[in-house]
Formats: C-alpha cells, sequence, structure tokens
C-alpha cells in the first residue's frame, strides 16, 4: 500500500479470477450471480427460481457491454445470462468467469466507471466476450467492480459457438493414428484462448497498467503492481486479506484476529526495512574502504580485531564499548565468522530464515483456525441435534409452534450442518481427530513461533555485530575514517 502526504492511503491492487458453475461444492448459477452484483430481481428459466436483490445495497453503477457481432437482446440483463444458462446443458457446466478488481479510491465516480469500462474492452469485449459489470461502493473505504464474462465465444450469427472440438492426433506423415478398437486418436481443443494459463496473468497485468494509467492522468504517479513482493524482489512480508466483518469490526475499535495478524507483520516489515537500510549503509561504508585501502587477503581474524578493541576500550575506561566487543567476539567465534563479508551472509541468511518460518506459522495458523472452528461446528451440530430429531417427529400441524419455540437451536443445527457438510469431503464427523490434528497444529504453530523468535534475536545481534564493525576498523585504522553518513545510518 502506498501514501500520499498527509497519510492519505492510495489504492492498493486486487484483482482476482474464478469461474461461476453449477459444479463443485458451492454450486452457482450465472442468474442468480447476475442479479446479486446488479441488484436486481431475475428469473432463472433453468430451474424456475426467482432471485430478487432489489434490496441489496452498494451498488452504484451497472452496464452490459457486448462485441459488434452480439445479439441485441443480449443487453438486457435476464436474456443474456438465461441464453448462457440455457445452452450450458451439462449439470456441472461452467457458465460465467469473473473478475472481481478493487478501484482506486482517489478516483471520483466517472473516473472508476471509465476505468473499468476500458479495461474490459480492451481485454474482453474486442477478444469476442459479453461483459456485465457493477460497480459496488459501500462508502466503507472498500469500492470495487464485478466483471461477469461470457465463456462460450458468440458466432457471427449472433450463436453461441462451441467451447471446444475434437482434433485428431496425427503422426510424422499427416496421417490420423487408429488405436486398437479401430477409432482414431483425438484430443479436446478448446476454440478460444481464453482458458490458458497465461491469460490470467496478462488480465492482471493490464488491470494494473489501466489503474496506473488513470492515477497519473490524476497527478498522482504512485504506482500498483499485479506481482507477488516475491516476484518483485521486494524483501516484505505480505500482509491477509481482511474481509469485510474484520475490516468493519476495526474500524469499530474491536480487536480481530486478522487485524493483529497484519499489524505483526507490519511490526516485522519495519524491521526488516530498517535493518536493510542499515545493510546497504553498511555494504556501501565497506565498499569505500575496500577502495581505500588495499591490503593483502591474511588480514586478522574478525574476532580478533574485536578483541583489540575490547582491550583498547578497556584502557581508555569505556566500560560499555568494551562489553559490545566482547559479545561481538563472541558471536562471531560462536557462529565461525571470519570475515565482514561472511558476517554480512549470516545477517542476511537469519533474517531470511526469519521470514520462511514467520510464513510457515501463519500457514500453520490459518489450518489451526480451520479446525478449530469444524470442532466448534461439530459440538453444536450434537448439542442440538436432538432438537432437531424431535422436530421432525413432530406432527405437522404442531411443527410450526414447535419451531418457534426452538427457533435458535435449529438455526444453529442447521448452520452447523452446512458448515460440516461444506468443509467434510464425506460429512463424517471425526471429532477425536480433528482435536488430535488441532492439538498437533497447535504444537506446531508454538514450535515454530520459538523457532521465529530465536532466529529473530540471533539476526538481531549479528545486525548489532554489523553496526559495531565501523568503530572496530576504524580503531584499528583511526587514519582513515569514513564518515558516518557513508553508512547510510
Amino acid at each position: 500500500m502506498c501514501r500520499l502526504k498527509g497519510g492519505l492511503r492510495l489504492a492498493v491492487y486486487h484483482c482476482s479470477i474464478k469461474i461461476i458453475g453449477r459444479g463443485g461444492t458451492k454450486p452457482r448459477s450465472a442468474v442468480a450471480s447476475a442479479a446479486y452484483r446488479s441488484g436486481t430481481k431475475m428469473t432463472n428459466e433453468y430451474d424456475g427460481v426467482t432471485h430478487d436483490y432489489t434490496r441489496k445495497q452498494g451498488v452504484v453503477y451497472s452496464e452490459i457491454m457486448l462485441p459488434a457481432h452480439a445479439p441485441e437482446k443480449f443487453s438486457e440483463r435476464s436474456v443474456l445470462w438465461n441464453s448462457v444458462e440455457k445452452i450450458e446443458k451439462s449439470g456441472n457446466a461452467q457458465l460465467a468467469r469473473e473478475v472481481e478488481v478493487s478501484l482506486p479510491r482517489e478516483l471520483d465516480r466517472e473516473s472508476q466507471v471509465q476505468l473499468v469500462k476500458d479495461y474490459v474492452n480492451r481485454c474482453f469485449v474486442s477478444a469476442g466476450m459479453c461483459a456485465d459489470f457493477s460497480i459496488h461502493d459501500r462508502q466503507d473505504g472498500n469500492p470495487h467492480a464485478h466483471i461477469m464474462l461470457t465463456m462460450r465465444p458468440l458466432e457471427q450469427s449472433g450463436e453461441w459457438g462451441a467451447k471446444c472440438r475434437k482434433e485428431y492426433i496425427l503422426d510424422k506423415d499427416g496421417n490420423r493414428i487408429r488405436k486398437a478398437d479401430g477409432k482414431y486418436k483425438s484430443r479436446r481443443a478448446d476454440t478460444t484462448d481464453w482458458n490458458d494459463r497465461g491469460k490470467a496473468e496478462e488480465w492482471r497485468k493490464a488491470w494494473a497498467d489501466y489503474v496506473n494509467r488513470s492515477l497519473a492522468e490524476q497527478g498522482i504517479y504512485e504506482k500498483v503492481d499485479h506481482r507477488s513482493y516475491k516476484r518483485q524482489g521486494i524483501e516484505k512480508i505480505p500482509s491477509v486479506h481482511m474481509g469485510a466483518a474484520a475490516s468493519q469490526m476495526e474500524r469499530r475499535g474491536m480487536s480481530t484476529g486478522r487485524g493483529m495478524e497484519n499489524r505483526r507483520i507490519a511490526e516485522q516489515n519495519r524491521l526488516l526495512e530498517e535493518t536493510g537500510r542499515k545493510i546497504a549503509g553498511l555494504c556501501l561504508y565497506l565498499k569505500k574502504l575496500n577502495e581505500q585501502k588495499e591490503e593483502d587477503e591474511r588480514r586478522p581474524a574478525l574476532a580478533d580485531l574485536f578483541d583489540e578493541a575490547m582491550n583498547r576500550a578497556l584502557r581508555d575506561g569505556k566500560r560499555s564499548d568494551a562489553v559490545d566487543f566482547a559479545d561481538g567476539a563472541a558471536f562471531l567465534r560462536e557462529n565461525s565468522i571470519e570475515s565482514i563479508q561472511e558476517l554480512q551472509e549470516t545477517a542476511s541468511e537469519l533474517w531470511s530464515r526469519c521470514r520462511h518460518v514467520t510464513e510457515q506459522g501463519k500457514q500453520v495458523e490459518g489450518r489451526l483456525h480451520e479446525r478449530q472452528e469444524m470442532i466448534r461446528q461439530a459440538h453444536v451440530y450434537r448439542e442440538n441435534r436432538e432438537c432437531y430429531v424431535q422436530y421432525k417427529k413432530t406432527k405437522p400441524r404442531k411443527q410450526a409452534d414447535f419451531a418457534e419455540r426452538h427457533r435458535t437451536e435449529l438455526a444453529l443445527y442447521s448452520h452447523a450442518e452446512r458448515y460440516l457438510t461444506e468443509h467434510t469431503a464425506d460429512r463424517k464427523v471425526t471429532l477425536g481427530a480433528w482435536k488430535a490434528d488441532a492439538a498437533r497444529l497447535a504444537s506446531e504453530k508454538d514450535r515454530l513461533y520459538d523457532e521465529m523468535c530465536g532466529l529473530r534475536d540471533k539476526a538481531k545481534e549479528a545486525s548489532a555485530v554489523m553496526r559495531d564493525v565501523k568503530r572496530v576498523v576504524q580503531l584499528e585504522q583511526p587514519q582513515k575514517q569514513v564518515k558516518s553518513r557513508d553508512m547510510g545510518l
């Protein structure tokens, strides 16, 4: 995240791509998804279900963009997505692709709309897709756009084309290859390149380019980047996604687990940035030192120089400096470090290992939270199942009264049942195994935390020794000192 003067936050890059389809653990329809995103009422002719989202708040703009050869009737949202539902016959059909993007808060509404239209037209409509996009903004600091795209190509006649075709496999002479059963070998070939792996990278980069261009037009020259910190070569730990519920709680002054995690990551990034600046300064200092003095490669070990500096400090009555130099010498000998380059490499490796263990800890903590929630829902499920069984046994004319009296228990049971169904492959509750897994994950989390703390302390110690290198070398060669500003400290 970038910042302007005065603390104003700049846009954060977000561009996620997913498929809307009838298959999977959470089947969805294109009609329902379009109705929800546009805040409208639509009936799905495929299953006869009506979806009414006219009360949905925060939908500030919606538009359908079509290629030139698309039927004019597709400009009506219900017609477009019911046509998609009708042409797809399979029970696990992929109905639409959704691209969700965050909008820069520095742009006014008109500029945000134009930004999305330019992006959609260039990347999707020009390629032959029908696009239906809606902008959501609930004035909570998170304006964003949902872009729904058709996945089946349109023929020039306006009819839906095939997603794929059969392609025969040929031998080196260009002849079809016959299998043992007499049929020819073939494979599926997509009729478009929209599902190619490289397309997602292309679309994500294009969104970053369009956002940066729009910001530059407003005189804002900070940039967003679609690549991860690692791909950009930035030594920084990415924050975790807060989500709407956690963000609202944090704004109200309520602490959340993800908020605490992000604050911890921000502090670690601050330390990494500070250490990086110091290391860069030390590297510059060492470079200038080497340029000033060329000496033979048989120098005294770095620990010996620290010993000499300690003795000199004791003679001069500088006990605090002497303690620092003694600690530095002990660290160097304990880690078998003989040169400044080895010290620099050790410090860099320790910080790198600290970041790696921190990432491992985050992953384990995420799995632990998921397992703990499954255990909690299993208890809720068991505690309220008897009430649900009694409800099912109650005579139909008395069920409504029973449901009203036990509304809370039945609601808890229903929610727990849905949660467990979605998160267990075979819908089987194995509470004992889950608890054992949670205990193992908790132990692993504690182990990783202890390891991270140990690495961090050791890395800080290495950084402290690096800071003392300048004083040690200056005491050895006082006639050729390098000014403090050369170190960038």
